[in-house]
């Protein structure tokens, strides 16, 4: 969980490290992770793969299984890309941590995934202010494997950035929220853990399914677009959708950037909060 207040893009900008280029991308340098960096992923891993592997979409664990995740340790890079390029055309790269919101977007047009070359300590295993590797990939990169959600992926970054100003870029965040984030995807009929933001989350991802003081709505793009969200707390609401194609479709869609644009709050008169 990331314990900020409402963000209203996805990444928060900030100056670049002197040893990262233009495009935020940093070494992984994996040889200089400890033992104890190391195991910090095996427990992480350890407690969320055991809920996951009943309560996370199929193609979620079909995608630790593709690219190997179960692998002790924090995974190389390069051996996870060569797993995951061929099956999508995705890679990871390593960035130091929360990058430029324009950067994130054509990272993600290009079909690059920028991971937090970081991983939190053993005694903050439930604080996280920004996102980790752990995060990163194991939240994000399963999914990655999947064609229709990488698809979709490099479609929210072509969104982000060709879209101009704040409020289409906040319309944007929370679309991005809702989803990548914090999404559930109706799977035989109940709804499954697809966001990230859910699967890292030990706490969030038992709220997201058993809790029964959230909202767990349809998904609808002009509510999506309207509902602000918070970042310090449990969810008090999720989306579901039903399949990763119909949501390819939703942002593949004509008309979706001027829609981002449009002077009105996503075409919904009030917001939710």
């Amino acid at each position: 969980m990331f314990l900020t207040d409402e963000m209203p893009l996805p990444r928060a900008a900030r100056g670049a490290p002197s040893e990262a280029g233009a495009d935020w991308i940093v070494p992984q340098c994996w040889a200089d992770f400890t033992r104890a960096d190391h195991a910090c992923w095996d427990i992480l891993f350890a407690r969320q793969k055991d809920f996951l592997t009943t309560c996370a979409v199929e193609r979620f664990n079909q995608g630790i299984q593709a690219l190997r995740l179960s692998d002790p340790g924090i995974p190389c890079f390069e051996a996870l890309n060569n797993r995951l390029r061929p099956l999508t055309g995705w890679s990871v790269v390593a960035v130091p941590g929360l990058v430029p919101d324009d950067v994130f977007f054509a990272l993600l047009a290009a079909r690059q995934f920028p991971a937090g070359n970081f991983i939190r300590s053993a005694d903050r295993l439930d604080y996280l202010e920004e996102p980790d590797v752990f995060h990163d990939v194991f939240g994000h990169v399963p999914l990655l494997a999947d064609p229709a959600f990488a698809d979709f992926m490099q479609a929210l970054g072509e969104l982000g950035r060709d879209v101009t100003g704040p409020a289409a870029l906040e319309r944007l965040a929370r679309l991005y929220w809702y989803t990548v984030e914090f999404g559930l995807a109706r799977e035989a009929g109940v709804p499954r853990i697809y966001g990230a933001g859910i699967a890292s989350s030990l706490a969030e991802s038992r709220h997201a399914i058993d809790a029964p003081d959230c909202e767990r709505l349809p998904f609808d793009l002009a509510r999506v677009m309207a509902t602000p969200y918070l970042a310090d707390r449990l969810q008090p609401r999720y989306f579901i959708i039903d399949s990763f194609e119909d949501m390819l479709a939703l942002v593949s869609q004509p008309g979706l950037a001027a829609m981002l644009e449009a002077d009105t709050d996503g075409g919904v008169k009030g917001t939710d909060r």
